[in-house]
């Protein structure tokens, strides 16, 4: 099958511990590298390193003691991954995490392919921020171009005079302005690739989120027929276009006019979890097998999903979500609640309608 046994993950939280559990259940090990104390995937791994990004010594044993190095998270310092790549192979690959970790970088890659995004313009000071004001129009977002999620780093502006404020809350970090873009549902596809160009995908989910931060994600998406296998060709067409080996996120904004392409992340995603109990093989399970050089798995949908993230005070309703005959709860280890916090999230899951 391959000869990879032991996989190095970089980042210890909910996702890391996922992907750990799936491994697992391959009869594989995994190697966690995460600069914080007690994360939660370093309570399912096989061993685990405490050490900063920029420790030389600890990143050299970490990439000497695994197979292959992938990461739950995009916001990894390129002198890292400059070290491990030297030393063992990663997937997703650098030219991924280099286009996803700058939103401007990304839009124009995605602008390239012939794909739609929403209007945008760099933003770097006043004037540049007034001339894409006057280019884009308001009401509009300012972003951060890197290290942006669940709604950090971002501002929105109702109109010119908001502009000052926005720009001051980034503080002088590089920025982009985005339109907003007039959707009638938000839509997420995870899809998968292998080293030998095998491609999977599994069906979109309907997105909501609250104050930035994902809520709920459903399946079957409320779109026809023709419009799912758009969104399933439109994330095949980026897999193929990056070289891609693992799971990508593509977030999708649904239009009169068609998809525009929110955003996409080079590995599991949030939007994903849904697949953990509505397909034979999850989005973890999935990216385990694409890096690892197995055969990826069959992911097709046996049955109707709602997945709700458990934010903050959220877990006050694990008692009695933990009696409910059709839920399935994932909960982080993580041992303090706090507000805006993902917790863990529940899978409620019905019979396959459509």
């Amino acid at each position: 099958m391959s000869d990879i046994r032991t996989i190095g993950i970089l980042g210890g939280g909910q996702l890391g511990r996922m992907l750990a559990l799936a491994a697992a259940r391959l009869g594989l090990r995994c190697h966690i590298f995460e600069p914080g104390a007690t994360p939660p995937a370093g309570d399912v791994a096989h061993a685990l390193t405490t050490a900063d990004y920029d420790d030389e010594t600890a990143l050299r044993a970490f990439a000497q003691s695994v197979d292959v190095i992938t990461y739950e998270f995009e916001n990894i310092p390129t002198s890292t991954l400059d070290q491990l790549e030297q030393l063992r192979p990663i997937h997703p690959n650098r030219e991924a995490l280099r286009i996803s970790q700058d939103r401007l970088t990304e839009k124009a890659f995605l602008q390239d392919l012939g794909l739609s995004t929403a209007p945008y313009a760099a933003v770097d000071e006043a004037a540049s921020l007034a001339a894409a004001i006057a280019d884009i129009g308001t009401p509009a977002i300012l972003k951060t171009r890197r290290f942006g999620y669940d709604g950090k780093g971002q501002m929105r502006l109702a109109s010119a005079d908001d502009a000052a404020a926005a720009l001051a809350a980034l503080a002088g970090a590089p920025a982009i302005l985005e339109g907003l873009v007039d959707f009638n549902a938000e839509i997420s596809v995870i899809a998968a690739r292998s080293p030998t160009g095998e491609v999977a995908c599994y069906d979109p989910g309907v997105n909501h989120h609250s104050d930035g931060i994902l809520r709920t994600t459903s399946v079957p998406a409320p779109i026809p027929a023709m419009l799912r296998t758009d969104a399933v060709l439109l994330a095949s067409r980026i897999l193929n276009a990056l070289d891609y080996v693992g799971v990508l996120g593509v977030e999708l904004f649904v239009t009169d006019a068609g998809l525009v392409v929110n955003e996409i992340a080079p590995r599991v995603h949030n939007s994903g979890h849904w697949t953990q109990n509505g397909c034979a093989v999850d989005q973890f399970e999935q990216h385990i097998r694409a890096i690892a050089g197995w055969p990826l798995g069959d992911g097709s949908r046996h049955s109707d999903v709602t997945m709700q993230n458990l934010i903050g005070d959220d877990m006050d309703q694990v008692p009695a979500l933990a009696r409910q005959a059709d839920s399935a709860l994932h909960l982080y280890g993580k041992a303090e609640t706090r507000p805006g916090r993902k917790m863990g999230h529940v899978n409620i899951v019905k019979p396959r309608a459509t």
